[in-house]
């Protein structure tokens, strides 16, 4: 290593010493902007902590708590007291006007099958669209209820859409219930081509699945058209 000669040391200190000048300088003329930033970031990081602990959580609490009585309607098959609760206890449409999804994502759900089996389906489809749960099973569910509720509305390609959805989302042996819904729509959309598609996919790629047992008879009955 070479050796530092005295000019070098000196010429060092100068560098450093006037480095420290100019920061000493730059803070004295915006030190009030600078601590005014700080105190700024420090204020809005304890005004969101004071949010998440003070107002967040406790309406989670709550509507996890309004949530539990609504649920045990829909459960009993009480599609319209679960949607609009009673004099003790909200239904899923006020807790969603009041709470959001802080119950939970699967407020929407509920609500939508509540609305879809109470003849709503322009509603159910307004909740289950809201429905953005990371299970694929459940998610998948939400699409094919969304299905049903275009086939109610006779608006078939839409429904044909969301089966092909959630038959994809859900990849697994639900897959097959969607894909015979989605030929089902299919057909009744007029499009034979299509359905045999769909009962032949049921037939090649979901062999175990319960509609896969009777498959045949709805490939058999457009073949013989």
């Amino acid at each position: 290593m070479a050796k530092i000669t005295k000019t070098e040391e000196e010429v060092r200190q100068q560098n450093v010493a006037e480095a420290v000048s100019k920061t000493e300088q730059f803070f004295k003329e915006n030190g009030k902007l600078i601590y005014g930033c700080v105190i700024g970031v420090l204020v809005i990081a304890l005004a969101i902590l004071a949010y998440n602990r003070f107002i967040l959580q406790p309406k989670k609490v709550q509507a996890t708590d309004q949530m539990a009585r609504a649920e045990q309607w829909f459960l009993s098959g009480e599609y319209e007291l679960s949607l609009t609760g009673d004099d003790n206890d909200l239904g899923f449409e006020d807790i969603i006007k009041q709470y959001g999804s802080k119950a939970g994502e699967a407020v929407y759900m509920y609500a939508g099958i509540a609305k879809l089996q109470t003849g709503a389906p322009e509603e159910a489809i307004q909740y289950l669209k809201k429905y953005d749960g990371e299970d694929p099973i459940l998610l998948g569910k939400a699409q094919a209820c969304i299905g049903d509720a275009y086939a109610d509305l006779e608006n078939y390609s839409e429904a044909i859409s969301w089966y092909q959805k959630a038959a994809k989302t859900s990849d697994n042996a639900l897959a097959a219930a969607y894909l015979l819904k989605a030929g089902i729509a299919a057909e009744a959309n007029g499009n034979d081509t299509q359905a045999l598609s769909f009962y032949k996919e049921i037939k090649d790629k979901w062999g175990n699945a319960p509609e896969a047992l009777e498959i045949d008879k709805y490939i058999t009955r457009i073949e013989n058209k």
